[in-house]
């Protein structure tokens, strides 16, 4: 994603300029081509040559620097720039840039950028809430310019509110994001994700080894590509992707009634939640106690989400559930999608290396009516993409 893509980072004076140091690693590790651009205040809270050790790249503060190659740098730097993300963004920099004032190299190359301009505002909370400030950053949004909003917590002068920057693995996201196509916007997209589970007494319940990792990556893939993101999630230990709405939910059949309120509206269901298949008949309302004898659990099916959505789909949805075995991994997966009423499966096997619960990557098969296609081993990332790509091509 981010291989080959210039990414322009301006950093201004705040005390949260030290964050942007990691970002930039981030970014390095992703084999971008970063360049710093810093406001002589923000050579105040961290040294150039920082930058430069990351990037390789010269960081850039004087627009005169007679140190460059005969040519309007700041022109020829915009020309090359794939995003523009200016943070901290202070105050100051936030009203040069909604009035097209340019007076250093910052705000030079930002005003001769065409590529996505993004601002993380970074200030004193009472300058944050500013009216002023805020018709700025008005300003900047009706020119097509995104403004990440700040995160509320203890700030440096030692207020508490709004004005704290976002974390860098935000601004990360926020960069990914402005460099993904927006094939999918319009779209409503519906994915579940996790474990469920069923209650046997207010200690016990049953579940499954499902982390998640597969739906969540899905989600988050979705919603970088412009859709609309619903995620109906079990109990997992991850943070939502930024920009998805999330449903949290516990049992199948908390899953299943969040599911059918919103399946309606979806234009593309994706259910890669292992939902448990049964649960206690009877769920103990105190703590069963252990005796000397073998105990017994009366068990009965849970819902069939899946094949409910395959009833009840409407007119242009597609469905697309996930297969998870053991054994006769295709011969299983071609019988689930043709009794669930569904387009496509997505089938793994638990026994293969490289694919289950709990890994980075996964290993996959894409089933229609009349397709196969196999997929090598590759992140959960990476399958997400490949599978919505699919998706779309059949839409």
């Amino acid at each position: 994603m981010l291989k080959g893509k210039h990414i322009v980072l301006g950093v201004t004076g705040s005390i949260a300029a030290y964050k942007i140091a990691s970002l930039t690693s981030m970014l390095a590790k992703q084999h971008a081509d970063v360049t710093v651009i810093m406001t002589r205040n923000a050579t105040n809270f961290i040294n150039p040559i920082t930058f430069e050790s990351l990037t390789g790249n010269k960081c850039l503060v004087d627009t005169f620097d007679r140190n460059f190659e005969f040519q309007v740098e700041h022109v020829s730097l915009a020309k090359r720039t794939d995003v523009f993300l200016t943070a901290p963004a202070s105050a100051n920099v936030i009203a040069k840039a909604a009035h097209g004032i340019a007076d250093d190299m910052l705000t030079t190359t930002l005003l001769a950028c065409t590529c996505p301009k993004i601002f993380a505002p970074a200030m004193n909370t009472r300058m944050y809430q500013n009216p002023i400030v805020q018709d700025n950053i008005e300003i900047l949004k009706r020119y097509g310019m995104e403004v990440i909003t700040p995160a509320n917590g203890y700030l440096a002068c030692g207020d508490t509110g709004a004005g704290k920057m976002p974390e860098p693995e935000a601004l990360y996201e926020s960069i990914v994001k402005a460099l993904t196509p927006k094939d999918m916007a319009g779209k409503k997209v519906l994915v579940t994700a996790g474990p469920t589970r069923e209650k046997i007494d207010p200690v016990r319940y049953i579940s499954n080894h499902s982390t998640g990792k597969m739906g969540y990556a899905i989600a988050r893939a979705a919603m970088l590509r412009g859709a609309d993101v619903t995620l109906v999630s079990g109990k997992v230990n991850l943070e939502p992707p930024e920009g998805v709405r999330l449903l949290p939910v516990v049992s199948a059949a908390d899953m299943a009634q969040a599911v059918k309120e919103k399946a309606r509206d979806q234009d593309i269901i994706i259910k890669a939640a292992a939902v448990a298949d049964y649960r206690p008949v009877a769920p103990a309302d105190e703590k069963l106690k252990k005796n000397d004898g073998e105990m017994s659990i009366e068990l009965e099916r849970t819902e069939d989400i899946l094949a409910y959505l395959g009833e009840h789909r409407r007119e242009g949805q597609f469905l697309c559930g996930f297969s998870m075995e053991t054994e006769h991994m295709l011969e299983n997966s071609r019988t689930k999608l043709q009794k669930k009423n569904i387009d496509m499966i997505v089938a793994n096997n638990l026994k293969q290396a490289g694919a289950g619960f709990g890994t980075d990557t996964n290993v996959v098969t894409f089933l229609t009516k009349n397709e196969t296609v196999e997929l090598p081993i590759m992140r959960k990332e990476e399958v997400a993409d490949r599978l919505l790509t699919f998706i779309m091509e059949r839409c």
